[in-house]
């Protein structure tokens, strides 16, 4: 032992400043958290009308659970890309991407033609996103886990399965077939004239042939999402239409 073992730890005052700023935004975020949970009993509609501003940034990315937030711009190209063409009968799932809903919760009343949207999710914190009618719980290790509701009456989907490992993109691709119309279904047009079967699957690139098998129909685009943090993976695009936002390539 020394004579300094027993003195106590002092920061600078620039090192007591920063943590006094991280405590109070820290405090900041959690009395809005607390806020919205409290708002998330309300309906989607009722959300519409009174909208609270619920950004993804109030959530802290669990990395234990592969949360990566996507970038603003990403998010808010997948929720116009789901959105694009659809009418008040389209139904939409939103699967592990919860940035994307909460840009869509963003977007102004005008561009949201259809009530039914929903928030399957693994991490409850997000049923503040949605509100009790549009949040349904969903872990991809219980593929047939997928509600009454939502069984085969999924019009459009984007799917974002958290590992980039075959067993949770091939249990993710089973809950994507659960949620999704069945193929006799999927050639009807909606109001606009616009296909109205629409799936979306944004993983990693390594994912290519596992995605392509387990999802017929889908293509890699020319959209490179991005990430809040500066995720390293190589992320693309899969989907099975073409749009304003993007183009297949010929890499398949």
């Amino acid at each position: 032992m020394t004579e300094f073992d027993d003195e106590p730890i002092t920061l600078s005052a620039h090192a007591l400043a920063a943590l006094q700023e991280f405590q109070q935004e820290e405090k900041q975020r959690i009395e809005k958290f607390e806020s919205l949970y409290k708002a998330s009993e309300n309906k989607f509609d009722e959300q519409q009308a009174k909208p609270v501003e619920v950004k993804i940034d109030d959530f802290k990315e669990d990395w234990q659970l592969s949360q990566f937030w996507y970038a603003d711009d990403t998010a808010r190209t997948l929720g116009k890309a789901l959105l694009e063409g659809a009418d008040e009968d389209t139904v939409i799932v939103v699967a592990s991407a919860p940035s994307v809903y909460a840009a869509i919760k963003q977007f102004p009343k005008d561009e949201i033609p259809t009530k039914h949207i929903y928030l399957l999710e693994y991490d409850s914190r997000f049923k503040v996103l949605a509100g009790s009618d549009r949040f349904f719980s969903y872990d991809y290790n219980k593929p047939n886990d997928i509600p009454d509701l939502l069984r085969h009456k999924c019009h459009r989907l984007l799917i974002d399965p958290p590992f980039l490992e075959a067993n949770c993109q091939t249990k993710s691709a089973q809950a994507a077939k659960n949620l999704l119309v069945k193929e006799n279904e999927r050639s009807g047009r909606t109001e606009s004239g616009d296909i109205k079967f629409k799936l979306i699957s944004s993983t990693g690139e390594r994912m290519h042939d596992v995605v392509t098998n387990h999802y017929p129909g889908t293509k890699i685009t020319n959209f490179y999402p991005e990430h809040k943090n500066g995720l390293s993976n190589e992320f693309r695009c899969y989907a099975t239409f073409e749009c304003s936002h993007w183009k297949f390539t010929n890499e398949d």
